[in-house]
């Protein structure tokens, strides 16, 4: 919502400017301006950047658009779902939480929080370290490098897509001049015409500067750095999930070790010690 609020805002403060001062809608309509601009930087990202970087992109701009799926009841799941899953491995062992993590969508545990169970990279991270619980990794200092090298992936992966479409926007004017040189060009093939012919297609090429610009600055950067965010704040979630199992390496109880999972959540996302006290309160007891 904010997104489209903020592009709202920049097309009616550039263009409602433009007009307030005298300046005609018309004369900016350039579609072949458009197509040397887009055109150009579309092919120049598709060379730059390798398949699974385009691939990604589509669901990058659909991300930002519909904004962070981590809000405070997400991550009031979450941790419910850590302390009940921390709570079977202080009463029956780590080896107890073999049953739920070899098929977690048959266990009913997990059943509990579909939120958790839609979210295919937090479950993987999250059973993959529960299960070298299982088969013995005790220090948690080796588990914390492990868990931060991954995360490091994951996030390196994230950037690269908000990196391409920041390097797409950084190229955004110069193609914008490209497609004013041109303009240029063809207006000079017409150097005999009358002068407001050639006031009009000397404008024309001037809308080539201005579109590369606009468009840069205006649109494809800041969904770039919306991008980043958003992905800054997936990998956040999976920062909670770490902070929990180090916690219970440590030796911490499931309701301390869930408060550190609290902790390392943004603040203004973060549920208060009081609504994860209700919340884990009234979960029934794990199976």
């Amino acid at each position: 919502m904010g997104l489209i609020v903020g592009i709202l805002i920049v097309i009616g403060c550039t263009l409602g400017g433009y007009m307030a001062m005298g300046g005609k809608l018309g004369v900016l309509w350039q579609p072949f301006e458009v197509v040397i601009i887009v055109g150009a930087a579309i092919g120049a990202f598709v060379i730059a950047n390798t398949g699974s970087v385009v691939k990604a992109t589509g669901s990058a701009i659909g991300k930002t658009f519909k904004g962070s799926a981590y809000k405070k009841e997400n991550y009031v799941e979450l941790i419910c779902l850590l302390y009940q899953i921390l709570k079977v491995a202080k009463t029956k062992g780590n080896l107890g939480l073999e049953q739920h993590i070899e098929n977690p969508q048959d266990s009913a545990l997990f059943a509990q929080f579909p939120g958790v169970m839609a979210n295919e990279t937090a479950m993987t991270f999250m059973c993959d370290y529960l299960r070298m619980l299982t088969l013995g990794s005790e220090d948690p200092h080796e588990m914390e490098s492990l868990m931060d090298e991954e995360i490091e992936v994951v996030h390196h992966e994230h950037s690269e897509v908000a990196h391409a479409l920041q390097t797409m926007a950084d190229g955004m004017p110069a193609l914008g001049i490209v497609a004013a040189v041109l303009g240029v060009i063809k207006t000079m093939g017409s150097i005999t015409e009358p002068p407001e012919i050639l006031g009009k297609l000397i404008g024309g090429a001037l809308v080539g500067t201005f579109l590369g610009v606009w468009v840069s600055y205006g649109f494809l950067a800041p969904i770039a750095g919306k991008a980043q965010a958003v992905y800054n704040l997936e990998i956040k979630y999976l920062q909670c999930i770490k902070a929990a199992l180090l916690a219970h390496m440590h030796g911490s109880p499931p309701a301390v070790s869930v408060e550190f999972a609290r902790k390392a959540l943004h603040s203004h996302d973060r549920p208060t010690f009081y609504e994860i006290e209700d919340a884990v309160g009234a979960l029934p007891p794990p199976a």
